[in-house]
């Protein structure tokens, strides 16, 4: 009996291929936002991993995180192409500070959220996103000086905010950009594009040392029954984010920003309410 368009596994495979799609193209408008502004997106992906694919709190983070690991690694060496690798290293002190608190952050803030109750890790992320809302908004719209700090001072809130950054990274599955570029620059005073690149090199690791902590807990299963949805959303994010940034300033950040901040703040209200 010969296959016709009725076949039940031609139309399986039909709807797994446009639900793909849909994966991709998700993804591709994310990493366009995210590219817009110079991130990597994951602060949006993440509602839309509860909201609209159904992901659990937990599983939602870690696809999350999965996701924002292979976009950083492909973001780190074409930044690294656009800004002179010498501009960045000498200020290599900087990643190296930030690293000793966030490292120990992203292992604290793994294993909390692998052991939280469902229902308070969505709280806690909603929390986050609006934490997210609020330094998207500063860092972009906001002017950012330097805070003058005696070096021991310093070393020491540098430290302590590496270790903020790596749990709300961890918790989030962010590769927490958002929260290092502001405080780079107001603990250091260098140049925002230098501060990019910066908190890619922070970043890296600590998404490792949360990937690592992760892949103890059952929840981990997740990435291997969902491996072809990971890399057709990942594709598209890193797509949308080279489009992006190609982008750049197409769309003034006096407009582009509050619109970003104020989806931020209706998705935290959506994942509070999340059953």
């Amino acid at each position: 009996m010969s296959k016709t368009a009725e076949d039940p596994a031609t139309t399986a495979a039909a709807a797994r291929r446009d639900a793909l799609l849909l994966v991709f193209a998700t993804g591709a408008v994310i990493g366009v936002l995210g590219g817009l502004i110079g991130l990597g997106g994951a602060e949006f992906r993440l509602p839309l991993l509860i909201g609209l694919f159904g992901f659990a709190a937990l599983h939602a983070v870690i696809v999350n995180k999965a996701m924002s690991l292979i976009v950083v690694l492909t973001a780190l060496p074409a930044r690294l192409i656009t800004l002179p690798y010498a501009e960045v290293a000498q200020h290599w002190t900087i990643a190296a500070n930030l690293l000793i608190g966030s490292l120990a952050g992203a292992w604290l803030g793994a294993g909390w959220a692998t052991r939280m109750h469902s229902r308070a890790l969505y709280r806690v992320l909603a929390l986050l996103l609006v934490l997210i809302a609020a330094a998207l908004a500063v860092s972009h719209l906001g002017h950012l000086g330097t805070v003058e700090l005696p070096a021991l001072a310093r070393f020491g809130v540098t430290v302590a905010a590496g270790v903020g950054i790596g749990i709300v990274a961890a918790l989030m599955g962010v590769a927490g950009g958002e929260l290092l570029i502001p405080t780079i620059v107001l603990l250091f005073g260098v140049d925002i594009k230098v501060a990019g690149s910066l908190s890619l090199m922070v970043s890296l690791p600590t998404m490792l040392v949360a990937f690592a902590r992760y892949s103890r807990d059952q929840s981990f299963q997740i990435l291997r029954t969902n491996t072809r949805f990971v890399f057709a959303m990942a594709a598209g994010s890193i797509a949308g984010t080279i489009i992006g940034g190609l982008l750049l300033g197409a769309v003034p950040s006096a407009v582009l920003i509050p619109i970003l901040t104020v989806l931020l703040l209706i998705s935290s209200v959506k994942v509070w309410r999340h059953q």
